[in-house]
């Protein structure tokens, strides 16, 4: 598992916003949002989750299993995904649930033989059998989650694979000396029948912060072991970090500007994860309160509404259009009117093709695309364009983390990429409901808003005896509530003697509005 270096001269931005059931985390590059995450709080399987399994069928024909791991649908399991260890995990977890071991280390442990990689399903597992199992792919549409019994604990500098014994360091890592100072070091320290895989972000550190990561992870798996013995199939055993803390030991390599969270949970959450793993980036973080919003703020809910759309502007006219179908994504170039009357034909595509290259890139990162993707380019003639264009996309996606394939262009213009999908794509919809007719094309008379709004403030100051109102609306109702001497809410105030405040949200639809007391919570009618 490695992570991209990002170039010294990009400005990072990591912005963490907490809205109730939910945690919104948005990645600025120079300002433009290329990644946004969702983390519910009832987020029931994530990708690196580990659970005690129970086998329920076994498929010949597919190779694999189905696994029951609490989900509606069962896992699905593939011999290859099995893990060249299998039977080494599988007898250790049953020696130490049956208690014929005390210790939950590897050290001692003498690992079983391999199980070859051409294998049976059937020669493995059998119905009703327990298997140590670890999220691969998160449940997608009507599809389970994938899983794996080949366990790997992701850290800040090193991932650690149980029943291995191999060293191996990243191929980011470039210069041999430090290549050969990582291997060494880590092969100096680690404990005996556990590999590890350094990761890029350990380019340079000491040998103590390493092997203090390494520590952490081999507690981690005996937790894992201990947790195991203690359950009954199916349950989980131990989940991955939360996505925030997640992307901070995947991300914290790169050059961050400014990590900004809203709220004061969040904040203590983040500045314990900084404080125990990278320090010095702890000056990084601050907490933005009061109005309005954090993501309306610095422009993010605006970006997601232009850029989850099926069209999608670049620049100068030019736009994308984005499909999904069952199979595949397809992404069609436009020109639109651009055009540089300077230039002949071949300059003009070329030049609106390397913009396109530049916003798919972003675009398969920030909606999380996976599966096969075809971009349709605009045709160039010239080879040498072609090449251009294929270097630029395949620059541009160098900083994806997700692995990814992409193919030269053809004679066509067409590229085709196979991106990594571990989870549901990210899906933001940018089309509203007419907040006003709900969609029916026919309107209530607009000069009973005001009474209907009126009729709940008075409900609400005089039924339930509020001391005082904080109104929401969009920003345009805001407007005509609050102008002139005599405006709408002066002649509420003075009407029912209480202080009531007008807050605006461009979020909000245009005649959408919510009442909050003066502890900022919602108030339900």
């Amino acid at each position: 598992m490695c992570v991209h270096l990002i170039p010294h001269n990009v400005s990072l931005d990591l912005i963490i916003s907490d809205r109730q059931s939910k945690v919104d985390i948005a990645l600025l590059k120079d300002k433009q949002l290329i990644e946004l995450h969702e983390e519910r709080g009832n987020t029931a399987f994530q990708v690196g989750d580990i659970y005690l399994g129970k086998v329920q069928r076994v498929m010949p024909g597919l190779n694999a299993a189905f696994v029951a791991v609490g989900h509606e649908k069962d896992a699905f399991l593939h011999y290859l995904d099995l893990g060249p260890q299998f039977k080494s995990l599988q007898r250790f977890c049953e020696l130490f649930k049956a208690k014929k071991l005390n210790n939950p280390g590897l050290e001692r442990f003498r690992n079983e033989a391999e199980i070859p990689k051409d294998g049976k399903i059937g020669d493995v597992l059998k119905p009703g059998m327990e298997v140590l199992v670890q999220i691969a792919k998160e449940p997608i549409s009507t599809k389970g989650p994938r899983v794996t019994s080949e366990i790997s604990l992701a850290g800040r500098y090193v991932v650690l694979v149980p029943f291995q014994d191999r060293v191996s360091v990243s191929q980011k890592i470039r210069t041999n000396e430090e290549r050969s100072r990582l291997r060494d070091a880590v092969t100096a320290v680690k404990p005996q029948n556990y590999g590890v895989i350094v990761r890029t972000v350990a380019e340079g550190k000491k040998v103590e912060e390493i092997e203090n990561d390494l520590r952490d992870l081999v507690n981690r798996w005996k937790s894992i072991i201990e947790g195991m013995a203690k359950v009954a199939a199916p349950a989980k055993v131990i989940g991955e970090m939360s996505r925030t803390s997640t992307i901070l030991r995947d991300m914290l390599n790169a050059e961050f500007n400014s990590i900004v969270v809203d709220s004061q949970q969040l904040h203590e959450e983040v500045q314990q994860y900084l404080r125990n793993k990278a320090p010095e980036k702890e000056s990084l973080l601050r907490l933005h309160k009061g109005k309005p919003e954090l993501f309306e703020h610095l422009g993010i809910t605006k970006q997601i509404k232009s850029a989850f759309g099926k069209h999608v502007t670049i620049k100068n006219g030019a736009y994308l259009v984005i499909e999904h179908t069952e199979a595949m994504h397809v992404i069609d170039v436009n020109s639109g009117p651009r055009t540089n009357k300077d230039q002949d034909q071949e300059t003009n595509a070329l030049d609106v093709n390397l913009e396109a290259a530049r916003e798919v890139a972003r675009q398969l990162r920030l909606r999380d695309m996976g599966g096969i993707i075809v971009v349709d380019f605009i045709d160039l003639g010239d080879p040498e364009n072609r090449k251009k264009l294929f270097d630029k996309l395949r620059d541009e996606m160098s900083t994806d983390r997700a692995r990814h394939n992409i193919l030269p262009p053809t004679k066509f213009g067409l590229i085709q990429i196979t991106r990594q999908r571990v989870r549901p794509e990210m899906s933001v919809k940018t089309l509203e409901k007419c907040p006003t007719c709900g969609g029916s094309g026919e309107v209530e008379p607009t000069v009973l808003f005001e009474d209907g709004l009126e009729n709940n403030i008075a409900y609400i100051l005089q039924q339930q005896n509020e001391r005082s109102l904080t109104v929401q609306v969009h920003p345009y109702i805001g407007g005509y509530l609050t102008k002139g001497l005599f405006s709408p809410v002066r002649r509420w105030m003075f009407k029912y003697r209480r202080r009531i405040s007008i807050e605006t949200s461009a979020e909000l639809q245009f005649l959408e509005y919510h009442f909050l007391n003066s502890r900022g919570e919602e108030i339900r009618i």
